[in-house]
């Protein structure tokens, strides 16, 4: 894959959804596992799950950040949300 091709698919990565991102990566999988995939394809297909997989990791991390800042009081139950700062 020509670098042009992979900065451009890592672009288009960086803008998938989890769920896009997700489903993508399993039909990845399930090719490799498969093992019908010629090497150089296998090769290049893995490459995009592994940008896949940083992309979810990524997403659930934001998250998981997101529900850290619902505020509680003190009995435990929600009463607000914080502003998330992602920089």
């Amino acid at each position: 894959m020509a670098e042009t091709s992979k900065a451009t698919s890592n672009a288009d990565v960086a803008t998938l959804s989890f769920e896009r991102a997700i489903e993508e990566l399993e039909t990845i999988v399930k090719r490799l596992e498969d093992g019908k995939v010629p090497l150089e394809e296998s090769v290049a297909i893995y490459e995009r799950g592994e940008s896949l997989k940083r992309r979810c990791e990524e997403l659930l991390r934001l998250a998981e950040a997101r529900v850290d800042k619902i505020t509680t009081d003190a009995s435990g139950r929600a009463v607000g949300t914080e502003p998330l700062d992602v920089r």
